[in-house]
């Protein structure tokens, strides 16, 4: 049976705050036992998504995709995607909103709701762990995924 909340997780651990997307993954996973509400989680973590991730949509009733970003809001921005191509689309690591619109073309239908989590990074440097600031950022972005898993906020939030 397919978990009806699908949370990906993506990002490079060994690039200090790229690794931000995994180590979300790592902390909803232990929070999950204590949340029965949040109902069947399935997660899942990459270092990059791909189209291979078409088939893992399909059956879904929410998507939360986690990245770090290396720049915009701070501590982190939660809100609704769009399927759309975009220069991605033609290259091995896609997008989330490029890889609705692959999900899209592929189904012939809209994939189900789906939200981008991008936590604020700051330091990208290979073999650097988590920067102080980058690991305030999740803990505040983790709250905010902590209380929309347990109300099933549908319209995206903000930090």
């Amino acid at each position: 049976m397919t978990a009806p909340t699908l949370i990906i997780g993506y990002g490079n651990p060994s690039r200090g705050d790229d690794a931000l997307g995994p180590a979300a993954i790592e902390a909803i996973e232990r929070l999950a036992a204590g949340h029965p509400e949040w109902g069947d989680v399935e997660t899942v973590t990459d270092f990059q998504l791909q189209i291979e991730f078409v088939t893992d949509l399909a059956g879904r009733e929410r998507i939360v995709f986690i990245d770090a970003a290396a720049n915009g809001t701070e501590p982190f921005f939660f809100g609704p995607l769009v399927a759309k191509e975009d220069a991605s689309i033609s290259s091995h690591a896609l997008s989330p909103a490029a890889l609705l619109a692959v999900y899209r073309n592929f189904h012939g239908e809209d994939a189900p709701p789906a939200f981008l989590l991008g936590i604020r990074g700051y330091d990208f440097d290979l073999g650097v762990p988590l920067s102080p600031q980058a690991e305030k950022n999740l803990a505040a972005a983790l709250s905010t995924v902590e209380k929309w898993l347990s109300t099933h906020c549908t319209a995206g939030c903000h930090a």
